[in-house]
């Protein structure tokens, strides 16, 4: 879904729409929405839907009444009521979907303090926009300078500016309190337009900047993931997971979304599958679970005496010796139940068709040989011609 000026440029690299996430089409921006009714007329007698979806920097969206009812279209830029003066966005949905989404985000409709779309904007409403867009990372850098001068403890991670120029909206993460009344009149005094101080999460600072995750991939939070869920480290531990910081956690410090993505799947597995902290009582000795494999169904055991020696079991055999000790009965050993799943394993793996194996395409090819007879007529051959 990329924008028609996002083609390749002539040493082969993306030229990219350089809008900075506002390109026409709408099509390279981050968590777009699909209209798919857009090519189905209303019933005879239907009005259509009053409101639409408007997106500003990044990926906030609002939505707009459209008292004015202007002919809008996805893509189209308009000038939206704000607290004081007006600001610039670009329209992402209109009609039936746009009610579909404020239901999803539990907006009322009919509720009469929902702001107003004011009318497209013009060309001196968007050379303007962009003038103030093209101020935002020299702000940005100089209001880090001035934070460290007052030595805050904060982080300062994106600027956004309003439509009209008057107000710049700063996003910042900190671990704890902020006093940034001073940093206000600093910024306020150099730059010359009202400030509004607004403290976001790592997770959403990390939605904002977007990024390439450990697995290849661009961030889930900034392409489609809307809402955030807490993910604690019982999610890693469902999933025999290696508790190690680095690789649970993601580019905001915290842990990985994607540990809740098959989580459900390991908790509908784990219903009826035997404890990690199992012992089974043998003759030889008391068997302690040192690995499960929970989609295989598989547990490895090992004496006390033999921490090194595992034996693989499957589930239904350690319910089973379960079963026994609680009946005060001792299995011989694991080796016997051992002894049965490699003949099981054996009979699985049997061929019985003939048929030929498929490693024969990875051998070398020989190359025939010509016997002495067939050269030495060749070299007749051409001797004689």
């Amino acid at each position: 879904m990329g924008c028609s000026s996002c083609s390749t440029a002539k040493d082969g690299q993306p030229r990219g729409c350089k809008n900075n996430g506002t390109c026409g089409t709408d099509g390279c921006n981050k968590l777009t929405v699909f209209d798919w009714l857009s090519n189905m007329s209303l019933p005879n007698g239907a009005k259509p839907f009053d409101c639409v979806e408007v997106r500003f920097k990044n990926s906030r969206k609002e939505f707009f009444r459209n008292t004015e009812n202007l002919t809008l279209s996805i893509g189209d830029i308009v000038a939206t009521q704000a607290q004081s003066g007006h600001d610039i966005g670009m329209i992402t949905l209109t009609g039936e979907l746009v009610k579909v989404q404020m239901k999803k985000k539990k907006e009322d409709h009919h509720s009469p303090d929902l702001p107003k779309i004011y009318r497209k904007a013009s060309q001196k409403d968007i050379d303007k926009w962009q003038k103030c867009r093209s101020r935002e990372e020299e702000i940005k850098k100089r209001s880090r300078e001035i934070a460290i001068i007052l030595g805050l403890q904060m982080k300062i991670s994106d600027v956004e500016f309003q439509g009209d120029g008057s107000k710049a909206t700063f996003y910042y993460t900190a671990e704890e309190r902020v006093d940034f009344r001073q940093l206000i009149k600093d910024m306020a005094k150099a730059f010359g337009i009202r400030i509004e101080m607004r403290q976001i999460g790592y997770r959403q600072e990390a939605q904002r900047l977007g990024g390439i995750g450990s697995c290849g991939r661009e961030l889930c939070c900034s392409t489609w993931l809307t809402d955030f869920r807490s993910v604690s480290t019982s999610s890693a531990r469902y999933q025999q997971l290696s508790l190690n910081p680095q690789k649970l956690a993601g580019q905001c410090g915290k842990l990985k979304c994607c540990l809740n993505y098959e989580l459900d799947m390991y908790l509908e597995a784990l219903k009826d599958f035997p404890s990690s902290d199992t012992k089974l009582q043998t003759e030889k000795g008391l068997a302690f679970c040192q690995k499960a494999d929970i989609f295989k169904s598989t547990l490895w055991f090992s004496y006390r005496n033999e921490p090194s020696n595992w034996h693989a079991l499957s589930k239904d055999q350690v319910l089973e010796i379960i079963q026994k000790n609680k009946k005060r009965e001792k299995v011989a050993s694991l080796e016997e139940y051992v002894a049965d799943n490699s003949v099981q394993e054996e009979m699985a793996f049997e061929n019985v068709v003939g048929q030929d194996s498929l490693t024969r395409f990875d051998r070398p090819k020989r190359r025939k040989k010509r016997n002495r007879k067939s050269r030495k007529n060749q070299k007749r051959r051409s001797k004689n011609v």
